[in-house]
């Protein structure tokens, strides 16, 4: 798959809200898309869960998560959800704390990657445009039936 066909294939899981896919197909996507600088994503994020039956998708929709907040490199909010009143706030309970950006190797290349402080997770990203990423969570007992949960996040 070429870039341009990964952008059109993102361009559709965006535009509809009950596409599935197939974690390989998200794999190839991955792989064309350009790495990203961990300064280059400061600001805050609204996510939106690719749908491939992953076990974190319903995880997030319990929580009612809305995105990320990357203060700066050392300061990260990772999981920004809606209350019962629908105002925003960070969920440093479930999120098991806050997180920082750090250039990781995944995959053969580097990239922006969100390392979580308090529990061994890894969210990867790679550009898009330069308003939207996609995600790739990863880490210890993070696998579903060895597939990665898949996210996008477009700037707010």
């Amino acid at each position: 798959m070429d870039r341009k066909k990964a952008l059109a294939h993102i361009a559709a899981i965006r535009a509809s809200s009950d596409m599935a896919l197939k974690p390989a197909e998200l794999d190839q996507l991955w792989a064309v898309l350009p790495t990203v600088r961990p300064e280059e994503i400061l600001g805050m994020w609204k996510g939106t869960g690719i749908t491939t039956g992953h076990r974190v998708e319903s995880l997030l929709a319990q929580a009612n998560w809305y995105g990320k907040t990357f203060h700066s490199v050392d300061h990260v909010e990772p999981l920004i959800c809606r209350d019962e009143h629908g105002a925003l706030f960070s969920d440093a309970e479930l999120a098991k704390g806050e997180a920082s950006l750090w250039a990781v190797e995944f995959r053969g290349e580097t990239t922006a990657t969100m390392v979580y402080d308090g529990q061994p997770v890894l969210d990867h990203f790679k550009r898009v445009s330069d308003n939207t990423l996609l995600g790739v969570m990863n880490g210890k007992n993070v696998l579903d039936e060895g597939q990665h949960f898949y996210f996008i996040l477009e700037r707010v």
